[in-house]
């Protein structure tokens, strides 16, 4: 918009000035060849006088001489012969002009200008005594027609640059004072989108962009509103649950003792954890599923033994075969462990439920370079539709799901600049894959690549 004005106000301003420039130049020009002829017909007139008084040479020369034209060697005159026996034409100065243009003169007697070598010849026409008609000739060199022009057109060149220069500078200024309101405008909502919910917009400038000003500022502050309200929500159900749990802690500690009470007291345990975060996580309003800085996180290896220690009694009730591999060595990811358990609770709590009894499945994990690779495969009947799965809420036509497991897993990979494959398993199920990335560098694209192409061919299955 600013480079626009200024355009415009360049464009304009070279129009103006070259549309009063040119014909004030002509004006000039014309100007100056008017004063010179005139001061030659001044000069042609002061002869005239003395040529209405006398035709005697002496008397001539010196009026001749007495001029400043005559002084010069400008000025000549042209008597014709009398009527007497041998009478001739008498030339006083140094005359010019061509006899064809002076014979013209003669037949009409008016004054006529004459082009000549180096200037111009004004023959003025005078009737002497005789009654015969004498030409007096004065020389107007090419300077005196053309002084001034060059300086007058110099003038007028630097008024109408000084005239562009002020106009461009205007319009800059003007540019500045619209564009500087839009550019804030811009980027508030650039840190808007980025998170930054404290961006806000002077209200300043012209009027529509101080009124998208004000509407921008207004919805910033409903958008935090809302925000605020959705997290006051979800603490306030979250908060709801600690009643029943507490009526489960109570009924799980009148159990007695046994590896199921013990588990029961466990898991109660660990939902009790999961509401006081989720809780906290609310009111704080700061995401939990990155690591806090460089050696936070947490034993991949140390959290898939210990989860499926949780679930490998309820897969042997249901006599489901389970294999665990790549946990024998640590391997530390950039993931707070409460999210690495959350995600792969998810993800076994979906094979339990949507897979029949003695379904058998798997636990991989897959340590590289730049990247931990965690498999979680079956045997059972697989999913239709692998990408609507991961769309959040999405939970399809299946009891007791609320479509929002895969989003937990879905958002733990991606803050580590990981991703999630759901595919086809070896097993003949579904195989989901989560890829954790350690190098924050590289995009999830690059690291598909590499990953179907290296570290999920080595171990000979990899998702369809």
């Amino acid at each position: 918009m600013r480079w626009a004005l200024v355009k415009v106000a360049l464009a304009v301003t070279v129009m103006v000035v070259l549309a009063f420039a040119v014909p004030l130049g002509l004006v000039i020009k014309e100007m100056a060849r008017e004063r010179a002829f005139t001061n030659a017909e001044r000069q042609a007139a002061a002869i005239g006088t003395s040529l209405s008084i006398t035709t005697d040479r002496g008397q001539l020369d010196r009026a001749v001489a007495s001029t400043q034209a005559g002084a010069a060697g400008r000025l000549a005159v042209h008597i014709p012969a009398s009527g007497e026996p041998g009478a001739r034409a008498m030339e006083i100065g140094a005359g010019r002009a061509s006899e064809d243009d002076l014979d013209t003169v003669r037949r009409t007697p008016r004054a006529s200008t004459a082009e000549v070598p180096g200037g111009y010849a004004l023959l003025q026409p005078t009737a002497i005594s005789t009654g015969q008609i004498a030409i007096v000739e004065v020389y107007v060199p090419e300077g005196e027609v053309t002084n001034g022009i060059a300086t007058a057109w110099l003038v007028l060149a630097g008024v109408g640059l000084a005239l562009v220069v002020g106009s461009v500078a205007v319009a800059d200024r003007l540019g500045v004072r619209l564009v500087q309101p839009a550019q804030r405008l811009a980027h508030a909502a650039h840190d808007l989108g980025e998170g930054r919910l404290g961006a806000r917009v002077p209200e300043e400038g012209p009027t529509e962009l101080k009124s998208a000003a004000v509407a921008f500022n207004s919805m910033a502050d409903q958008v935090v509103q809302l925000l605020a309200n959705e997290r006051e929500l979800a603490a306030d159900l979250s908060h709801r649950l600690r009643t029943p749990l507490t009526v489960l802690r109570l009924n799980a500690a009148s159990l007695g003792e046994g590896p199921a009470a013990e588990q029961t007291r466990a898991a109660v345990e660990q939902l009790e954890r999961e509401v006081d975060t989720i809780i906290r996580t609310a009111r704080e309003a700061k995401p939990q599923t990155q690591a806090a800085g460089p050696g936070a996180g947490c034993d991949a290896s140390e959290v898939v033994r210990e989860r499926m220690a949780f679930w490998s009694a309820l897969a042997e009730d249901e006599g489901r075969k389970v294999r665990l591999a790549g946990v024998d060595r640590p391997v530390r990811i950039p993931v707070a462990r409460p999210e690495l358990v959350a995600s792969l609770d998810a993800l076994l709590g979906n094979v339990f439920r949507h897979t029949p009894e003695g379904t058998a499945f798997s636990v991989d994990v897959h340590n590289g370079d730049d990247a931990v690779i965690v498999l979680v495969s079956d045997a059972g009947p697989g999913i239709e539709d692998p990408e609507a799965a991961l769309v959040r809420g999405n939970s399809g036509a299946r009891d007791g799901s609320t479509g929002l497991g895969l989003d937990i897993v879905r958002r733990v990979a991606e803050s580590t600049g990981g991703d999630v494959r759901i595919g086809r398993s070896v097993l003949g199920g579904t195989e989901v894959r989560i890829w954790i990335g350690l190098d924050g560098r590289r995009g999830p694209a690059e690291r598909r690549g590499r990953g179907r192409g290296h570290r999920v061919r080595r171990r000979r299955r990899s998702p369809q």
